[in-house]
C-alpha cells in the first residue's frame, strides 16, 4: 500500500529543516489514516515540494494536498478546489478561483476535527468529478513531477525595478 512507500519522499524531504520534514510527514499520516484508499501524487517541483490525494491518477481529481515552499518553508495544508468547499470558521487563506489552504506553524495548532469536516467533503465533491469511474484508482503512491533545478533555500525573488534615465540638458 502507498501509505508506506516513501522512500522517494523522504529523499526529497532532506533538503528541509528536520522540523519542516517531520511536521510534513505527520500531516502526511494523518491524510493516509482518513483515506487509505486514496492515491498520492508527489510533485517535487523548482519552488516547492507537494504531495496531495486524488481519487484517481489526475490532479484535477485531488482532494487536498501538503505543500512545502524551498525557499520559505512554509508548510500549506491546502484543498485543490477549496473555493467550493464550505468554511464556516473562515480558517483558509486565498482568494483566487479555486484553490485553498491553511498554514500550518504547529502541529499543536493545527485544527484537526475542523479540518476533518472539510475533508470529507473535498473528498465527495472530488469523486463526484470523476466522469469515467473506470479512472478510479485505489493506494497508488505517483511520482508525476521531478524538476531537476531546485530554488535554494533563503533566496528569494529579486523584484525588478523600473529606472528611469535623466536627460541631460540639451547643450546651447
Amino acid at each position: 500500500m502507498a501509505k508506506e512507500d516513501i522512500k522517494d519522499l523522504a529523499k526529497f524531504l532532506q533538503s528541509f529543516p528536520a522540523e519542516v520534514q517531520e511536521t510534513a510527514l505527520w500531516l502526511r499520516e494523518f491524510v493516509w489514516e482518513l483515506y487509505p484508499k486514496a492515491n498520492e501524487l508527489i510533485y517535487d517541483n523548482y519552488n516547492a515540494l507537494a504531495f496531495g490525494w486524488s481519487v484517481t491518477d489526475r490532479l484535477g481529481h485531488c482532494f487536498c494536498n501538503i505543500a512545502v515552499g524551498r525557499s520559505t518553508h512554509n508548510i500549506h495544508y491546502g484543498f485543490y478546489y477549496g473555493a467550493d468547499i464550505s468554511d464556516p470558521e473562515k480558517r483558509l487563506v486565498g482568494n483566487g478561483n479555486q484553490y485553498r489552504y491553511l498554514l500550518v506553524k504547529t502541529k499543536a495548532g493545527f485544527p484537526k476535527t475542523y479540518l476533518k469536516k472539510l475533508l470529507k467533503e473535498a473528498h465527495t465533491k472530488a469523486l463526484a468529478k470523476v466522469k469515467d469511474k473506470k479512472q478510479l484508482c485505489e493506494g497508488l503512491t505517483i511520482m508525476k513531477s521531478i524538476s531537476e533545478k531546485k530554488r535554494s533555500p533563503g533566496k528569494k525573488k529579486i523584484e525588478k525595478t523600473n529606472i528611469i534615465a535623466k536627460k541631460k540638458p540639451a547643450k546651447k
